[in-house]
């Protein structure tokens, strides 16, 4: 349960940080959306040093699903986009992954 929160809350502060960029350079907001953007990608990049993942590309790999159905959360909650169902097959294809990644026996 607390890898799980790991994720989400990075998955949250890198989409976060991310879209400040996006805001700034597509949506022409203030360049003062950087500030908060980069804090948020550097907690984002904190957080995935706190999985328990024995190796770094595979705390990312286990990430990526998490990262995949979470920008689509962000996507139907912040920019009202509603996802399609190739959206959530491809995002459950993800996450059926990670969860490989994540429960094989080492």
């Amino acid at each position: 349960m607390k890898l799980l929160a790991i994720y989400l809350t990075a998955a949250i502060a890198e989409i976060g940080g991310c879209f400040s960029f996006w805001a700034w350079l597509r949506l022409d907001r203030s360049p003062l959306w950087l500030i908060p953007g980069m804090a948020s990608l550097a907690l984002f990049a904190w957080l995935l040093t706190l999985s328990e993942a024995n190796a770094a590309g595979r705390a990312y790999a286990i990430y990526g699903g998490v990262y995949i159905a979470s920008s689509l959360i962000w996507l139907w909650a912040v920019e009202h986009v509603r996802p399609d169902r190739w959206d959530l097959i491809g995002a459950s294809i993800c996450l059926i992954g990670a969860s490989i990644i994540f429960a094989a026996p080492r």
